[in-house]
C-alpha cells in the first residue's frame, strides 16, 4: 500500500495534466472553439522552448504540441503551420541514447518520447538542441538523436525564431 501511495504522490501532477488533456480532448465544443484565437490569422508560427526532464510528462505534453499543427482548425488556415522546438537544460538528457541517471522503468517512456520526436521531424517540425546545455548537463553530443539539429546556444535560436515572428510557448 505504501508503494502505491508513494507512486501516486510522485506522479500526481502528471496524472492531473493527463486528466485535463483527456477532458479537453473529449469535449468537442471546447476543441472547436478557436473562433476568437484564430480570427484573421493566416497561419501559426509556434516555437516551443523546452527544458522539462520527465519522460512521462514529456509524452503527455507533446501530444498537445503535435496537436498544434495536426488540429483541423490550424490545418484549415491559408498558410501551413510552422513549428520549431528548442531543447535546453534537463530536457537534453531525454534526447540522448545514454540512459545514465534514469531508472529502467523510464526507458519505455524515453523511447516513446524519442519516437514522437522522430515523427514530428518527419512532419516538418524543426528540432534543435542547445549544445551549451548538453555540455553543462554532461550529455555527449554524439549520443543525441540524429533528428535533432545541434546548435551552440539555444537562446540564439529562440531569439532568432522570435525575430522571425514565431510565438514562444515555454514548457518548463
Amino acid at each position: 500500500m505504501r508503494q502505491k501511495n508513494k507512486w501516486f504522490r510522485q506522479n500526481f501532477s502528471s496524472i492531473l495534466v493527463l486528466a485535463a488533456f483527456m477532458t479537453f480532448q473529449a469535449s468537442p465544443a471546447v476543441a472547436a472553439g478557436y473562433d476568437n484565437a484564430l480570427k484573421d490569422v493566416k497561419g501559426i508560427k509556434a516555437l516551443f522552448n523546452v527544458s522539462l526532464s520527465s519522460a512521462v510528462f514529456s509524452n503527455i505534453v507533446f501530444w498537445a504540441v503535435q496537436n498544434v499543427y495536426e488540429d483541423q482548425a490550424v490545418k484549415s488556415l491559408p498558410e501551413k503551420p510552422q513549428i520549431a522546438i528548442v531543447f535546453h537544460g534537463p530536457a537534453v538528457k531525454l534526447l540522448s541514447s545514454d540512459r545514465e541517471g534514469f531508472k529502467m522503468k523510464d526507458y519505455a517512456e524515453i523511447d516513446k518520447f524519442q519516437a514522437t520526436l522522430k515523427q514530428m521531424k518527419n512532419d516538418g517540425v524543426k528540432l534543435e538542441v542547445c549544445l551549451y546545455a548538453a555540455k553543462v548537463i554532461g550529455v555527449d553530443p554524439a549520443t543525441i538523436m540524429p533528428e535533432i539539429d545541434q546548435v551552440g546556444n539555444g537562446f540564439i535560436s529562440v531569439a532568432g525564431y522570435q525575430a522571425q515572428g514565431y510565438s514562444m510557448v515555454t514548457i518548463p
